[in-house]
């Protein structure tokens, strides 16, 4: 809590700056600021403002006064495309906003058909195979050879074959069809991966926490339990851990086995729970099992780290898998989820 009798800005901490700061600025000015926060931001600073008490206008002074020499000094802006589309947004049409967005993209592509250049066959395929096949011709016939027959590749052989014929037939496409088509992938197809490719933060943390070590892990998940348990909670629910791969259906388990290091296998399952001991060896051959006790115990006592790194290893073959369509990922509430 900051006291009226605080004088001294540089005691303040970050959040205390903000929340100052936001105060100041009143509801017109600030509106903009708390919409670029994330909910655990909200309430943060929310808390922290509820219980500033009085600020004198000395330290309301000193720390605005601070604020714009840090940012004369430094330069410290971030730009990004975000901010700059949200800015654009505010004094230009929409249409033009996703036309001038498109163009300043860059690595992404120019053109529509740039764009496509850059999406996994499997994911256009899996898009194009619910359309007409002359749609589907058009569009394969504006794309790099080598895309477009990996694509092909991916789609149902009828339905492929029937493409196949359409682009044999096809001549030159009219502007009006081809701009229509373009129209469709933006509006329909474009629009949407954009929004399943945006990472949620707490995924993306999940990922790192998996990497974590054992102790680290722990370590981290009770601290951030102290801070924000929802935010923990949600960590928790995501990741996926060795313990997961017990809930793998037995031809997952299997396939798994197979592309496993059979010292890495049995370093990992020392250190497992016996409920997961007891599904890789009810996946595996009376003799394979018993080879593998046999190597257990011959290894005696084995350190935490060595257990963690095989661990590890174990559930990152299982992700590659899983990424290749080889094996099914069952989610951690016991739902399963397919993997294309």
């Amino acid at each position: 809590m900051v006291k009226a009798a605080r004088e001294d800005v540089r005691s303040l901490t970050g959040p205390e700056k903000a929340a100052i700061i936001l105060l100041s600025l009143g509801e017109e000015h600030g509106q903009g600021v708390w919409r670029m926060f994330d909910d655990e931001e909200v309430k943060e600073v929310s808390q922290i403002m509820a219980n500033l008490g009085t600020i004198s206008a000395s330290v309301v002074e000193k720390l605005l006064v601070e604020f714009v020499s840090q940012m004369s000094t430094t330069g410290t802006l971030l730009g990004t495309f975000e901010s700059t589309e949200r800015l654009l947004n505010r004094f230009l049409p929409g249409d033009r906003v996703n036309s001038v967005m498109e163009e300043i993209r860059g690595p992404a592509g120019r053109t529509m058909w740039d764009k496509l250049g850059n999406v996994n066959e499997s994911v256009l395929a899996n898009y194009l195979k619910n359309e007409y096949p002359q749609t589907v011709a058009v569009v394969l016939s504006r794309i790099k050879s080598e895309h477009a027959a990996r694509v092909l590749g991916a789609l149902p052989e009828d339905f492929a074959l029937e493409v196949v014929q359409r682009m044999l037939r096809m001549e030159s496409v009219q502007k009006d069809i081809l701009e229509k088509v373009e129209q469709t992938l933006r509006t329909e197809f474009m629009s949407n991966l954009a929004r399943t490719q945006k990472r949620d933060s707490h995924e993306m943390m999940a990922e790192i926490f998996n990497n974590f070590d054992r102790q680290t892990e722990s370590r981290f998940i009770t601290a951030l339990e102290e801070r924000s348990r929802d935010s923990a909670e949600r960590i928790k629910a995501l990741m996926f851990t060795f313990e997961d791969l017990g809930k793998l259906d037995p031809g997952s388990i299997q396939t798994l086995l197979r592309a496993i290091e059979k010292d890495k296998l049995g370093l990992a399952l020392k250190g497992s729970s016996d409920a997961v001991r007891d599904v890789f060896f009810s996946n595996m051959s009376e003799r394979a099992g018993k080879i593998l006790k046999e190597d257990m115990d011959g290894m005696g006592p084995v350190r935490l780290r060595d257990v963690d790194d095989a661990q590890m290893a174990m559930v990152n073959v299982a992700k590659d898998l899983a990424a290749r369509g080889e094996i099914m990922l069952a989610g951690n509430k016991g739902e399963d989820e397919l993997v294309y």
